[in-house]
């Protein structure tokens, strides 16, 4: 469909714009007037809870895409191998700790991840990095001693964070290659590694080359966090969180309402233990525990990304598995402290 004006021809989506804007306005027209204040109000709503989602995610995911840009243009795959352990245990509890060297919340380690499975990364490693950095780094750290202090709310959101990443990790170590578990092509031209490129390569063109690298990844994955964003906001705007809380009162339900609340509100790790904090005196230990441990690992926004890295089965058991161990963490801490 083409429409000409002045001889200048409209593109298709300038053309879907312009009759959206035409339906909306001839629905807000015949609707009445109770029922278009209550649709601005819910659209004002999402509008914020949006933007708020968008901003705080943004800027950690330009930090993962960026690294893994520089990963990608300044080690090699060689250095990676060898400074891999070999064995299953102790390469998942290295991967458990790279979020100290790598300080990325749970948007921008997924890139991150990708690009060092790209370099030779044990699967083991990978998984557990994935899994345990939006916890287990400095600035994550420092937040939760900030909110609960440095008592046993951090200790064992630390602790358990790494147990259900080095399990998971574990778990995922009897896939011996990564290309079983990424999705096929990572992109539609292959990127050029660093072996590839001139030894006699300047560190400015290098830092160029990590810029593009970091560019395409920001763009690429940029998509789903819009998307996974939107969908966050949409349930906070039509699904009252006072619906979850209602059904938090017992040991499980609690355990179960506050896991849900993790996954709908979406909220960076980096700041989700100052919105934990405001349920204190409301919900159990247990509960607020696992809001804190499973929040990082599993949310909407984190699932959009896992599905356009990996493929749809080892999704299902990133989701499943933490998951399943928080569900059980957050029951017996109720039963043994409520």
């Amino acid at each position: 469909m083409e429409i000409h004006i002045h001889g200048r021809r409209l593109s298709r989506p300038l053309i879907w714009l312009i009759l959206l804007v035409v339906l909306g306005a001839v629905l807000f027209s015949i609707v009445p007037l109770t029922v278009s204040l209550w649709l601005w109000q819910k659209l004002a709503i999402f509008a914020t809870v949006f933007l708020g989602i968008f901003i705080e995610a943004v800027p950690f995911l330009l930090m993962g895409t960026l690294a893994s840009g520089l990963v990608e243009v300044f080690l090699s795959q060689e250095w990676i191998t060898r400074i891999s352990p070999q064995r299953t245990l102790p390469a998942a509890v290295l991967g458990s700790l790279l979020g100290l060297v790598f300080p990325v919340c749970e948007c921008g380690v997924i890139p991150l991840t990708r690009r060092l499975f790209r370099k030779g990364l044990p699967v083991s490693t990978g998984i557990a990095f994935l899994l345990a950095a939006p916890v287990i780094n400095p600035i994550v750290i420092f937040s939760t001693a900030a909110a609960f202090g440095r008592g046993r709310m951090l200790a064992w959101r630390l602790g358990l964070t790494l147990i259900i990443a080095i399990t998971i990790g574990i778990v995922f170590s009897a896939q011996r290659n990564a290309s079983d578990i990424l999705r096929q092509p990572l992109f539609e031209v292959e990127l050029p590694v660093v072996n590839a490129q001139p030894k006699g390569e300047a560190f400015g063109e290098k830092l160029s080359r990590a810029l593009i690298v970091s560019t395409d990844e920001f763009f690429e994955m940029g998509r789903y966090l819009i998307m996974g964003a939107s969908l966050a906001a949409i349930m906070q705007t039509f699904i009252p969180q006072t619906s979850l809380l209602a059904v938090g009162s017992g040991p499980l339900l609690s355990v179960i309402a506050m896991m849900t609340l993790a996954v709908v509100l979406s909220i960076c790790s980096t700041v989700d233990a100052f919105v934990a904090l405001g349920f204190v005196g409301t919900f159990s230990f247990g509960s607020i525990l696992s809001f804190l441990v499973f929040g990082p690992m599993v949310d909407i926004k984190s699932m959009l990304m896992y599905l356009q890295v990996f493929r749809r089965r080892p999704v299902f058991y990133l989701v499943l598995l933490p998951l399943l161990i928080s569900l059980l963490a957050g029951i017996t801490f109720n039963y043994l402290s409520p």
